[in-house]
């Protein structure tokens, strides 16, 4: 037997065995401190490019030996680290081969980031699974149908999903998979087809292509109500507003427990998900600005999600969320470009009650109540929009406004936003700065949308893959030089909103 099949066993063994509150309390047991320097200890001995990167720091390993070092270790991008070296490079021994996956994330360019993982890795992530179906679901004593409806391929979304699904259901849990992807006609066909086989199903996917779905089954005459849907989400900030009108349509009667979203991203699996418990907290925020703002330090709402430290340990810097995790390509204080910041168990709830607030006795049971630390996140700080899953860069937009006649049109100003109409559907929305004595007209409307989604659909694999292409026409506003609102003079221009 070789060292690989015996960690697989190793791995495997401990998943199956290991109770999830077990799990969730080693944290508890083991200072995650302690195991974030192990895990460094451990790269530095086994991972080319990071042996490589200390030395150009002029970093010697032997001297990181306490807490306060590590915190000293120069932060890890996808610029200064990932883009240096070559996949195999940044795998343990240097061997790409000890992988058995690999998922891609397309940046700006549409030039993908190929990010390769071993079903280890897979492992860890799936307990972030088990926590939602269990705690929140009921899934391990419900006979639960789980439709992947994240797109399928290369992509991370749907393949890790697919696999941490089909993990939980070897531990035991009555859970059945499919995996459609994001066919809505075919998703929509296999709810009513084999949904009424299982007591509850579950529909995993980015939160306004589930809505998306939702939304047509009801025109269709879909009644979603005997199914008892539950959703699975990641990718996206939502409102607690559309979480209630979704909730509306699927009938559900506690938003608590039908939903849970994922804080996940390519280069690292999940690195915290939503709980009973941070859904209760978020919800009472929604209401309770004055609070919002006096916890998160601005007055918009971010995701709310719970981590293990033990499994993905957070640091802070500048208002930027830092991490360490293992993984097929192990990362050692990474700035994935998310704004956020990190709050204790204890604090939270000790912030809550300062304004009359106690989420345990609003919950009103145990289940999902774990002593997890939080962690919020506003999204990236490099000027991308989510929508679909997908991040667009305003790079890709420029293209399009740069294309023969129409950049003789245009001062190359735009502001690129995600809105939603009123009935809560997410639309990509593009305003426009005409040129100083350019009239706008309905003809170069046209001509200019047209322009941005080719360009799109060119450059940004993302975009074209996860985007349905009834959402991937952008609506094009243009303004005149100057807009006071959009492109106000003398005011450094920034291409995005949030």
């Amino acid at each position: 037997m070789n060292l690989q099949t015996q960690r697989t066993l190793q791995e495997l063994e401990k998943f199956l065995s290991t109770p999830l509150t077990e799990k969730l309390t080693q944290h508890q047991k083991i200072a995650p401190q302690k195991i974030a320097i192990q895990l460094f200890q451990d790269v530095v001995a086994t991972v080319p490019a990071y042996q490589q990167f200390l030395e150009t720091h002029h970093i010697k390993p032997a001297t990181i030996r306490t807490f306060a070092d590590f915190q000293k270790l120069p932060l890890i991008c996808k610029e200064n680290y990932i883009s240096l070296y070559s996949l195999a490079e940044l795998c343990k021994d240097g061997n790409l081969g000890s992988c058995d996956m690999i998922a891609a994330s397309s940046g700006s360019s549409g030039k993908p980031t190929f990010w390769p993982r071993f079903c280890t890795d897979e492992l860890e992530i799936a307990t972030r699974f088990e926590q939602i179906f269990h705690d929140s679901f009921y899934a391990d004593n419900k006979t639960t149908l789980a439709i992947v409806c994240f797109s399928l391929g290369t992509w991370v979304g749907g393949m890790f999903t697919t696999s941490c699904c089909r993990y939980l259901a070897c531990k035991g849990y009555p859970i059945t998979v499919i995996t459609p992807g994001n066919n809505k006609t075919e998703i929509l066909r296999v709810v009513q087809e084999i949904g009424s086989n299982f007591e509850q199903v579950v529909l995993l996917g980015y939160p306004p292509f589930l809505k998306d779905v939702i939304d047509t089954g009801i025109a269709n005459g879909l009644d979603w109500k005997p199914y008892q849907i539950k959703l699975v989400m990641a990718g996206e900030v939502f409102s607690e507003e559309w979480r209630d009108l979704v909730s509306e349509r699927i009938e559900s009667k506690n938003p608590y427990y039908d939903f849970a979203s994922m804080y996940g991203t390519a280069d690292a699996g999940v690195l915290g998900n939503e709980t009973p418990l941070s859904i209760c907290i978020r919800r009472f925020l929604a209401e309770n600005t004055a609070a919002a703002k006096s916890l998160f330090g601005e007055s918009r709402l971010p995701t709310l999600v719970q981590y293990d430290p033990c499994s993905r340990f957070f640091e802070v810097e500048d208002g930027k969320l830092i991490f360490s995790g293992n993984n097929g390509i192990p990362l050692i204080r990474y700035n994935i470009l998310d704004n956020g910041g990190l709050i204790s168990y204890e604090q939270m709830l000790k912030f809550l009650a300062e304004w009359g607030f106690n989420p345990v006795e609003e919950l009103q049971q145990n289940r999902g109540i774990h002593q997890l630390p939080f962690v919020y996140v506003f999204g990236r700080s490099n000027f991308t929009v989510s929508y679909f899953g997908a991040n667009i860069y305003p790079e890709n937009v420029s293209v399009g406004l740069e294309q023969a006649i129409i950049r003789e049109w245009v001062t190359g100003k735009f502001v690129l936003q995600v809105k939603e109409d009123e009935d809560k559907n997410r639309f990509l929305s593009v305003v426009v700065e005409l040129a100083p004595g350019v009239e706008g007209s309905v003809e170069k409307t046209a001509t200019i949308t047209n322009s941005i989604v080719n360009q799109l659909l060119r450059l940004n694999s993302e975009f074209a893959n996860y985007v349905p292409g009834e959402y991937q026409t952008p609506q094009v506003e243009l303004k005149p030089t100057g807009d006071g609102e959009y492109f106000p003079v003398g005011v450094k221009h920034r291409y995005t909103r949030k």
